[in-house]
């Protein structure tokens, strides 16, 4: 029983953990590693969905009774543009963070923007 779940086990350990790290973490650069965690197990959630056993990809032709639904891959293929791309961002802005404070630390940004 558990055995056919292991993988909807590891979704949740993953985005439990990606979800700590960006709660409990000050650092900026951990933050966003935090969160591509979290995207990470999301896209592990939606690829583990699109597998059918026993499933053959959509072609048709003879013999072929159970075909597995390829939106799945095709969706996640676009999330993982993204998820590059936002990261990139991120990244580029933590770099500029790091110029103008010196620090890429979320509490003491916020003591030298109290000043």
């Amino acid at each position: 029983m558990t055995l056919g779940l292991l993988n909807y086990w590891l979704v949740i350990m993953l985005m439990m953990t990606g979800l700590y790290v960006v709660i409990e973490s000050h650092n900026l650069i951990k933050k966003i590693v935090g969160l591509n965690i979290f995207q990470v197990s999301v896209f592990m959630l939606y690829i583990s969905m699109g597998k059918v056993t026993g499933g053959t990809a959509p072609i048709l032709g003879e013999g072929f009774e159970v075909f597995s639904n390829p939106l799945n891959h095709c969706l996640i293929l676009t999330a993982i543009v993204v998820g590059v791309a936002t990261t990139a961002v991120g990244l580029a802005l933590a770099v500029r963070i790091h110029e103008v404070y010196g620090t890429l630390e979320e509490d003491e940004i916020l003591a030298q923007e109290e000043r």
